[in-house]
């Protein structure tokens, strides 16, 4: 019997062979959709797979994690244009039942940030599984302390001085720099608000959380994957997507 991992391994791989068998994975008579952009039940699925395959895309998943009935997954999708994205997928009797996600593009030459790093490289081991719950709560209030709040006084009690690692093609490395940002004079330079954090998932030293805020004033969700050692955050990984307008949407079950 193939694990959930297993599970969402083959149902992303759907998507690049168009095999519509992929998308049994899914319990169709319970399945809610929550991307904005594809209509409920594995129907849906089934159809957007088909539809994706005809371009050629490739998928590449870097990571993937458990969390009790919560898989995610942080992968590289190339539908025409590359893209980095998180999956989350929450199962119920053996069946994927809910999905979200978050994707934003990777221009070619926008590949590499500051410090040379990509959206998607650096460390994929997933270890210190005792450690699970711990980092949950390290992460969940860094999250309102650091990023909703804005307390940087405390940022230190959270990030690791020493050896920060960043992967956001917006930021580089080291905690002076995500100071700076977070700062009320780098909001001249782009304006990004943490306004609510939705979910927090978690396997061993690896941490994910779902937020929604806005960014230069358009309303987006906000996906952050943390590596934790010892209590401090030493790697950040993120995504970006605007949120479409009420009217757009295919489903009516909301982004998050």
């Amino acid at each position: 019997m193939l694990s959930n991992k297993e599970k969402i391994r083959k149902l992303l791989k759907g998507i690049e062979t168009g095999d519509p068998e992929a998308a049994l994975v899914v319990n169709e008579n319970k399945y809610i959709q929550h991307n904005p952009h594809t209509r409920e039940g594995n129907i849906g699925l089934a159809e957007l797979f088909k539809q994706i395959a005809k371009t050629g895309p490739r998928v590449n998943m870097i990571r993937i994690f458990e969390d009790k009935d919560f898989v995610f997954a942080h992968m590289e999708y190339n539908f025409t244009t590359l893209k980095a994205a998180f999956e989350v997928f929450r199962f119920e009797d053996d069946f994927a039942v809910e999905h979200w996600d978050n994707m934003q593009p990777m221009q070619p030459m926008q590949q590499a940030n500051a410090s040379g790093r990509s959206m998607l490289d650096g460390s994929v081991v997933v270890e210190d599984h005792d450690f699970t719950e711990f980092n949950r709560e390290r992460v969940s209030c860094f999250v309102n302390d650091i990023l909703i709040k804005r307390k940087m006084n405390l940022l230190t009690d959270y990030i690791c001085q020493n050896n920060f690692i960043q992967h956001s093609p917006l930021l580089a490395d080291g905690i002076s720099v995500l100071r700076s940002t977070l700062s009320d004079k780098s909001q001249e330079v782009y304006k990004i608000t943490y306004a609510k954090v939705h979910r927090i998932l978690a396997e061993g030293n690896f941490v994910l959380s779902v937020s929604e805020g806005s960014l230069d004033g358009q309303h987006c969700s906000f996906y952050d994957l943390f590596r934790l050692t010892k209590g401090k955050i030493i790697e950040h990984w993120d995504t970006i997507e605007p949120i479409p307008a009420r009217t757009e949407w295919k489903n009516d079950n909301g982004k998050f």
